[in-house]
């Protein structure tokens, strides 16, 4: 009896050691749902997105730092400065002279968070949401050339967003995005005048990787890690 058993357990060993390397390579296969980081990591990015605001399309220039959660979440803070004037129609004070031109300008400060949706180490897509505040000013450039502004006053921002990237090479990616920017507490025409949609296209460095590189732990144009057969095995 007991040499039957043997002999069966001898004759069925190649297919449970098939079925173990199989169970442990399911086990082991990443979640290609999102790009899994088993660390908190800096982030750091510089932003600059357009907006159309009152017909005219401007620039607004950012700089954002922030800490990333297991390759999911990501949260800090950032600080947003208007490139150029947004034109407005607010009725120019009394004391100004005709043909007197009118701009709007503002910055502010925010905290973000946003969230992975889903991706793998080649590309991403993802939510932001930016709350923060500021300050806006009018400033009256007067037709013998001098310049007059206002009064500065406060500005609150709610901005959700939706952003992809791919990388092209580990340290280099490209992206692009899309949201709507909406000015609050503040008088309903102003409000109007400064809401509107953002749209962004970026290069973005990915700075660990480019210190991996620097210090030549890294291939310049490497693609190990970002082939679908390198995240799928």
């Amino acid at each position: 009896m007991n040499k039957l058993v043997l002999l069966l357990l001898l004759l069925l060993k190649p297919a449970l050691a098939t079925h173990a390397a199989s169970a442990t390579h399911a086990a082991v296969v990443p979640d290609s749902a999102f790009v899994r980081q088993t660390h908190r990591r800096p982030v750091f990015q510089f932003d600059q997105r357009f907006s159309l605001l009152n017909g005219k399309v401007v620039g607004i220039n950012g700089l954002k730092g922030g800490i990333e959660f297991n390759g999911r979440l990501r949260a800090g803070l950032g600080v947003y400065l208007l490139s150029g004037g947004v034109p407005t129609d607010a009725p120019l004070p009394p004391d100004l002279p005709p043909n007197t031109r009118d701009e709007l300008r503002f910055r502010y400060l925010v905290g973000y968070g946003e969230y992975v949706l889903i991706g793998n180490p080649r590309w991403e897509l993802s939510t932001p949401v930016q709350i923060g505040l500021g300050k806006f000013y009018s400033r009256y450039e007067l037709p013998n050339g001098q310049v007059r502004r206002s009064d500065k006053d406060q500005i609150y921002i709610l901005e959700p967003s939706i952003v992809s990237h791919y990388r092209v090479f580990k340290w280099l990616g490209l992206g692009g995005g899309a949201g709507y920017r909406q000015m609050l507490f503040i008088n309903d025409k102003l409000e109007d005048e400064l809401s509107g949609v953002i749209f962004y296209g970026r290069v973005k460095l990915f700075l660990g990787d480019l210190y991996k590189i620097m210090r030549g732990r890294q291939r310049l144009l490497s693609q190990d890690g970002l082939r679908a057969e390198d995240w799928q095995k």
